[in-house]
Order: structure tokens, then sequence, then C-alpha cells
């Protein structure tokens, strides 16, 4: 989980990474190529309840983005926390939108 990025790996992350040697999850999450036995890029945050929060999978030969994988497990958080809406792209310290009708019109009219 250290590995550098410059190295290949994904930095230092302080959030649980799971390995699947015998590739039970990803039969069980619908990622693995049978045929070939290995897994197609795949990429599930569950919340600390297990609720499954988000799904990603890519085709072998497309990565996928460990800073909008972070971005996403900020987001959970924080609207779990504050109970707003994070729109596509936000980050942390951006604005985020109100859960109702009038209320969300103060970040449309500010960001459209």
């Amino acid at each position: 989980i250290n590995t550098p990025r410059k190295e290949g790996g994904l930095g230092p992350l302080n959030i649980p990474l799971l390995a699947d040697v015998n590739r039970s999850l990803s039969h069980d999450y619908g990622v693995l190529k049978e045929d070939e036995g290995i897994a197609y890029r795949g990429l599930f945050i569950i919340d600390g309840k297990g609720v499954l929060r988000q799904i990603t999978v890519n085709d072998l030969p497309v990565g996928r983005s460990v800073d909008e994988a972070l971005r996403l497990v900020q987001a959970f958080q924080y609207t779990d926390e504050h109970g707003e809406v994070c729109p596509a792209g936000w980050k942390p310290g951006s604005d985020t939108i109100k859960p109702n009708v009038d209320d969300s019109k103060e970040y449309f009219s500010k960001h459209n």
C-alpha cells in the first residue's frame, strides 16, 4: 500500500484494500473472466456498514483512477456526515447541494 505512485503503486493510503488471491470476490462480484482466470479491473466501494456504495468495472486494458476513487470515498463520507449532495467533480472544500428543490437552487444559480 505504501509503494510510491511513481513506482506503479497507490502511494500512502489509510483505507483498507483487499486482495483476491483465490478469485472468490471476483467471481461473487461478477468481474472474473472465467475462461482465463483473471478479473476485470473492478473497484467496489463498501462503507463501514457493509453497504456497496459504488461500482466501477473497466476492461483489462484500461486502468482506474486512484484520485477518483479517493474523491468518491471522501464524497460518501461527507454526504453521510452532512446530509448534502456532492455534485459530479466535487472535491473536499467545494460547494455542495442542499437536498431539496428550493435550497438546491442556490447551488445551481451560482454554478451555471
